[in-house]
């Protein structure tokens, strides 16, 4: 039901294949698995309208994405690995933009990779960015903490019930994205359902401007109910940050009932800014581990915004 196994999250990002992934190659000492999604959805809101207002309300959102996974033994006790993972994000543009591309190696310490891919910090955001249609807008502070990353190295390892991560993302030799970060985060599962994280991000967002974050996380799993939190407190320049996102999950056979709220404010020179602020009730029926369809109404809380309903159909293979 979430979105992570949360003892293994990151490893099993890494290393493993999705869950409706195909096996096309396997031996003794290497596989090859190839995934994706095929995923028809729309957005009803007036904020698709324009500045004018004379648009449509209806926004075709469709999206489709493939990955690669592959796997190869090096020796006993260590493997490779590498993922590439593409997306077409619009139906009216046929650019493929790549959310996912590193590879690395796994040993008995931990793995260790480079390229584009999450930060340290996802692993605890994904304790409330569980939703099919909006969600994981409020603690995301600092460019650090988010998830496909480029320049990005990573090192994850688990020990029994507990796992830590660490990234440094370099800095790209591009003054618009100047940015330059390290982070460590970990969290600890207990065997009655409850998990515990904390994380810290420290570098730059964009030049010259420093930023750091610092998250803490919990959730905990009962048979068929769900719930995490999370929270985020920062600095950007001179701009104080804070960010919480709660969420919420029951399970009734094929159907999931879910909501969440998210939140996230500013403050400089002693005014405060609301960024964020919704909260989300969706609906999910599985027919089976490939098809999904699903339903979600965004209540947007700032003046000015706009609600949305959001309504898809997924095909996972």
């Amino acid at each position: 039901m979430k979105k992570a196994v949360l003892a293994s999250a990151i490893l099993a990002s890494l290393v493993a294949g999705t869950a409706n992934a195909a096996t096309v190659y396997e031996d003794d000492s290497k596989s090859l698995s190839i995934g994706g999604r095929a995923e028809a959805r729309f957005n009803i809101s007036d904020a698709n309208k324009g500045d004018d207002g004379t648009g449509n309300a209806f926004k075709d959102k469709s999206r489709a994405r493939i990955n690669l996974k592959g796997k190869a033994k090096i020796t006993d006790d260590v493997t490779a690995f590498g993922k590439y993972e593409a997306e077409i994000s619009d139906s009216s543009d046929t650019t493929v933009k790549s959310r996912y591309v590193y590879a690395g190696f796994d040993t008995q310490a931990g793995a260790f990779s480079y390229g584009k891919q999450d930060s340290a910090q996802v692993m605890l955001t994904d304790y409330t960015d569980i939703l099919a249609t909006f969600g994981g807008d409020g603690v995301d502070l600092v460019d650090g903490n988010k998830d496909k990353r480029e320049n990005n190295f990573l090192y994850a390892g688990e020990f029994n019930n507990f796992t830590v991560a660490a990234n440094y993302i370099a800095e790209n030799n591009d003054a618009e994205k100047d940015s330059d970060s390290y982070g460590i985060a970990a969290q600890y599962a207990f065997p009655f359902g409850l998990s515990l994280g904390a994380g810290y991000v420290n570098g730059q967002d964009g030049t010259d401007v420093d930023a750091n974050q610092y998250n803490l996380a919990a959730s905990y799993e009962f048979n068929n109910f769900y719930a995490g939190a999370t929270y985020a407190s920062g600095e950007k320049g001179n701009t104080d940050l804070t960010g919480y996102e709660l969420a919420t999950a029951f399970k009734m056979d094929k159907f999931i009932a879910q909501a969440a709220y998210n939140f996230k404010q500013s403050e400089e020179a002693g005014v405060k800014t609301d960024d964020v602020d919704y909260f989300v009730l969706e609906g999910i029926y599985k027919f089976n581990k490939n098809l999904r369809t699903y339903a979600g109404y965004l209540f947007n809380q700032i003046d000015g915004e706009d609600d949305e309903l959001q309504v898809g159909i997924r095909y996972d293979f």
